[in-house]
């Protein structure tokens, strides 16, 4: 199997796939990446350059990903000459742009927040989607980079000039995610719905808390949106379907990622089956696995402190340890900066009161510092 991509996702991937026996070969541009160490052949190059992912791909039999920015005309070459490419290519075309991505919702009925797409910083002014509205950038954005909240018309100086999308500011209750799997077979089976809290200033995902205790009908219809788009697509692997649950009950579709996602990590402590384990059953084309939920597990994301660039230290890990139910994935990052994704810490508890409190413990105790 080759992965696209050597960073913390690729190497949970990694981590699941020594499980089968399974000759893990990745390309990263970062000759530190995190993947270099735990696969069996570690190759630097360019995601984005088409000879580059060619070769790579053509040294395996199986290609993923864990990012979605690679050189897709690369992958359709592969694919044509018989290399097993999942998620399929045309897939990854149309979630790099989140324009095609809004407008694969419009046509298949999902459901998801008024939008326009636009190509220039112009026609903001002649929008008429009312203030206030979230620009986003078509293509390259990614954890909160490439999205611009515009208040009012003062704010239109400094919106993106690029070809990008508008979209009218959810007043939303919650975060909900859904990770859904299909198989080549078409078989398709969904996690339980997780609940997620967002970083404000850097819109990440900070905490998320699963099994979800919203209504079941919510739980319902937000497995059956994210089981349509995986059908609708057709997708092999894996697909993390984010939504926003609005203060009126409405589910609407935020964006998608043809990938495992920060928002099914809890899943490996907290599940049967870990999102990992269920990309790769869905790629090798493999019976699918129990995705019921364990126990209650509340994940946290190790963010960079801000102020803080250098080798990374572990501020009072040795404090969160002594907590049960601890269980802490750091991702062979070296250096630390600003808001950079060190690792996750998942919190197991059979009382789902006491999995949030000991969850926010380790927030306030555990800081990657310089």
């Amino acid at each position: 199997m080759g992965i696209l991509g050597g960073g913390q996702l690729g190497r949970m991937l990694i981590q699941q796939a020594i499980n089968y026996n399974v000759t893990v070969k990745v390309l990263d541009p970062d000759r530190e990446a995190p993947c270099r160490k735990l696969c069996d052949e570690f190759t630097v190059g360019s995601l984005g350059d088409y000879e580059t992912v060619y070769k790579f791909g053509k040294k395996v039999d199986l290609l993923t990903i864990e990012i979605e920015k690679v050189n897709v005309d690369a992958l359709e070459q592969l694919e044509k000459e018989g290399v097993l490419v999942y998620p399929q290519p045309r897939i990854i075309r149309l979630i790099q742009d989140k324009g095609l991505q809004k407008q694969f919702f419009k046509e298949n009925n999902i459901p998801t927040a008024d939008f326009r797409v636009i190509t220039s910083a112009d026609e903001l002014k002649r929008t008429n989607i009312p203030y206030p509205y979230i620009q986003k950038l078509r293509r390259d954005g990614y954890d909160g980079r490439g999205v611009y909240k515009v208040m009012d018309e003062t704010y239109l100086h400094a919106a993106f000039t690029e070809p990008s999308i508008i979209e009218r500011l959810i007043d939303f209750e919650k975060e909900i995610g859904v990770i859904v799997a299909r198989n080549a077979n078409g078989d398709i089976s969904a996690f339980p719905l997780v609940e997620m809290e967002f970083n404000p200033e850097v819109n990440l995902v900070e905490f998320l808390i699963s099994p979800s205790t919203l209504a079941f009908e919510i739980q319902k219809e937000a497995e059956r949106i994210a089981k349509k788009i995986s059908e609708d697509l057709k997708i092999v692997g894996l697909l993390a379907v984010e939504m926003f649950l609005t203060k009126e009950g409405e589910i609407l579709v935020n964006e998608l990622a043809p990938r495992p996602h920060n928002s099914g990590h809890q899943s490996i402590e907290g599940n049967v089956v870990s999102q990992f384990e269920q990309h790769l059953r869905a790629i090798f084309n493999q019976p699918l696995g129990d995705t019921a939920c364990l126990s209650n597990a509340v994940m946290i994301n190790l963010l960079g402190e801000p102020g803080h660039e250098g080798p990374a230290i572990y501020q009072g890990i040795e404090k969160i340890l002594k907590c049960p139910g601890v269980y802490v994935h750091l991702y062979g990052k070296a250096l630390t900066k600003p808001f950079r994704k060190m690792g996750h810490v998942t919190i197991v508890d059979a009382d789902r009161e006491k999995a949030i409190e000991t969850a926010r413990f380790v927030q306030r105790t555990l800081k990657v510092v310089s």
